[in-house]
């Protein structure tokens, strides 16, 4: 990608040297073919081909602020003698210990 606005970059900058040296042309006119062809083109170019990019770097941070916040409470959670703060799995019913409750007659 940044060869294509390497190179573009260097292909209006020579149109503008062309304008601003040539008899029938401006220093304005240079200028305003260097912005209008080079750099709003290549601007929008390098915005639109870069977005993948930031989304990437966005998901990243937010996912390393999010396991920053996970351990945070992890580390809160254990300090604070929550019941199952050992780690330990909670107990699995057991059949049949229990008698079942019913209505008398």
């Amino acid at each position: 990608m940044y060869l294509i606005v390497i190179a573009w970059t260097y292909v209006t900058l020579m149109m503008a040297v062309a304008e601003a040296t040539s008899p029938a042309g401006s220093v304005l006119g240079a200028v305003i073919t260097f912005v209008l062809y080079g750099l709003l083109p290549m601007g929008i170019l390098v915005y639109i081909l870069g977005t993948p990019g930031r989304k990437r770097k966005i998901k990243a941070r937010e996912a390393a602020e999010q396991a920053a916040y996970d351990a945070q409470q992890a580390a809160t959670a254990s300090l604070s003698g929550a019941p199952d703060a050992g780690g330990e799995a909670p107990a699995a019913a057991q059949d049949g210990v229990v008698a079942p409750v019913r209505k008398e007659p």
